[in-house]
């Protein structure tokens, strides 16, 4: 008996690295996994593997910044496995640039992949999970496992189009975790740090797997159990969090917080205004590390 039996969960961008992982680990714990991916042969290869393991899997190659793709994604998940228990929001692509020097195009495809696709799977699944409550009262037990990143909460260098969409993932959780709470719906993100084919290039001296074959830091596996908690009904009491995982280090990131306040009870005079906001500074926690340097 595994923690998410009966349950199905969509996996994006489930054909290597973290997305394999997660499936594999889901699939193990006795989950219907649909594996999407936009090349079908590695996700056919991701399912043929839990399939082989005595596991249930189908392959799915659908545009997760659709609509019409996600629909379809859900479509497929629900007449496979009868229904759609949660999605793990985790496809992703990179086009690092200096700021200065980042296209229009560039911007605009990593925001449409990374926000665009965390939107189109889980709005299309929310609406499916409204309407059973609706229909038979109660709540659902919906897990939304969004994907953000160190980028996203600190930033980086070189990736302005990235981290803006990753901080704009943590954010749009927040949100869906307190409007969805009351379907029975939790919202939570995971800000991993692991060997993928993202990381590769930035990281790839630092992530590779030692030679002595110690425990493997950076390997995606570890990152999958937690994934398979937040997806299985034992994580129902908690919704609206950003875990940041690391080999064996796990943490719940505490985001924007208000600092030190200044009030004058009147209307500051610009003038006025570098004494003032050198003090707030100098009072303030140091700032945080850019994410990666």
């Amino acid at each position: 008996m595994g923690i998410c039996d009966n349950r199905s969960i969509i996996v994006t961008g489930a054909g290597a690295g973290l997305g394999r992982g997660y499936a594999l680990a889901l699939a193990a714990e006795g989950a219907g996994v649909l594996v999407n991916d936009i090349r079908r042969e590695a996700a056919e290869a991701v399912v043929a593997e839990i399939i082989a393991a005595g596991g249930r899997a189908v392959a799915n190659s659908d545009d997760i910044t659709s609509m019409a793709g996600a629909e379809a994604i859900v479509a497929q998940a629900v007449a496979a496995f009868g229904d759609a228990h949660g999605v793990v929001n985790n496809a992703g692509i990179v086009r690092d640039r200096m700021f200065a020097s980042m296209s229009e195009d560039e911007w605009d495809l990593v925001i449409k992949v990374h926000l665009k696709g965390h939107f189109c799977i889980a709005n299309t699944l929310v609406k499916r999970w409204r309407d059973q409550v609706k229909a038979n009262g109660g709540k659902v037990a919906g897990r939304i496992i969004n994907t953000s990143s160190g980028a996203g909460l600190q930033g980086n260098i070189g990736q302005s189009n990235y981290s803006a969409a990753k901080a704009g993932i943590a954010a749009l959780t927040l949100v869906q975790a307190a409007e969805l709470g009351r379907y029975g719906i939790t919202a939570n993100a995971l800000a991993p740090a692991a060997r993928t084919q993202m990381t590769e290039g930035p990281f790839g001296a630092i992530m590779k797997p030692p030679a002595d074959g110690s425990f493997d830091h950076y390997a995606p596996e570890n990152v999958a159990p937690l994934v398979v908690w937040l997806s299985s009904e034992l994580s129902g009491g908690c919704s609206g969090r950003v875990f940041e995982v690391e080999g064996g280090k796990l943490s719940i990131a505490n985001g924007w917080k208000t600092g030190q306040i200044t009030d004058k009870r009147a209307r500051w005079q610009p003038a006025e205004l570098g004494d003032v906001v050198a003090r707030l500074i100098a009072e303030a926690p140091p700032a945080q590390k850019v994410y990666g340097t």
